[in-house]
């Protein structure tokens, strides 16, 4: 079972979370930071070599939490085009074209092995879908799709993965192929998700960013920071709060503290 809330409110540590976190102030050192910075791309090929497309589930909640994907359509029938900016093995990806056969999608990610399983997957079309490799903080998004032509960008636990000094680039690179007036849909791990609270002392890289033990990494966002990188980059908030979930695990009597960010900015 799960309880879910959504507000403008960080979720409240309690006395034992707030010093365990006050505690754990030892960064990872320079060298292993400019490492695992450099090996990004490897350890991300690496986790989908070692879980194929078995590790993420199919996420068929999207249309339901981003009503955007029907609202932003002008006539019940029309063709949107998307980008799925970071799609992994196509777990968003293919349960939304399965549900809306009026979706052109655009769908990258910085692993070449997840392109890959993409690719052999028996749904994808090459009529409805165009999936390449791309590192969005550097490979220029116009080289597949044309400026300002689409509808819809989803952004979702993607940027938690790039480290916070490479985000803004992001989001340049994305704005460019948005048309005026329309909108990306992002989210992703939010402050104080129980994620962050399981991280061991030795883990943290930097503010709300750290290091799993694959050598993966991930950032817990505000909705202030979140806003600014958004807002420096010229796009207009839309909505941006926190989802507060509540994951209960009876069988083992465990109440699971999840906090996600979810939010809406468009290209003016």
């Amino acid at each position: 079972g799960a309880f879910q809330s959504k507000g403008h409110n960080t979720r409240i540590l309690s006395p034992e979370e707030a010093e365990r976190l006050a505690k754990d102030q030892i960064l990872v050192s320079d060298f292993k930071q400019l490492k695992l910075e450099k090996e990004a791309q490897k350890n991300w090929d690496l986790f989908y070599k070692r879980n194929s497309t078995n590790f993420f589930k199919d996420r068929h909640w999207t249309t339901r939490e981003f009503q955007e994907l029907k609202a932003c359509r002008e006539f019940v029938d029309q063709k949107l085009t998307i980008l799925e900016a970071g799609c992994g093995v196509g777990n968003c990806l293919f349960p939304l074209l399965e549900e809306d056969m009026n979706i052109f999608a655009y769908a990258c990610d910085f692993s070449p092995r997840a392109v890959e399983y993409v690719k052999k997957n028996a749904l994808y079309d090459t009529e409805r879908c165009k999936v390449f490799q791309c590192d969005l903080t550097k490979d220029d998004l116009l080289e597949n799709i044309p400026a300002d032509s689409v509808d819809v960008v989803t952004l979702i636990f993607v940027l938690s993965a790039i480290h916070p000094d490479k985000m803004h680039l992001v989001l340049r690179n994305i704005y460019k192929v948005l048309k005026p007036g329309k909108c990306v849909l992002f989210r992703d791990y939010g402050l104080y998700d129980h994620a962050m609270l399981r991280f061991k002392s030795g883990s943290k890289l930097g503010e709300n960013f750290y290091v799993r033990q694959d050598g993966t990494r991930s950032y817990f966002f505000t909705a202030e920071f979140l806003s600014q990188l958004f807002r420096a980059e010229g796009y207009e908030e839309m909505v941006n709060e926190y989802v507060h979930r509540e994951t209960v695990n009876r069988k083992e009597d465990l109440r699971v503290p999840r906090v996600f960010l979810q939010s809406k900015f468009q290209k003016p």
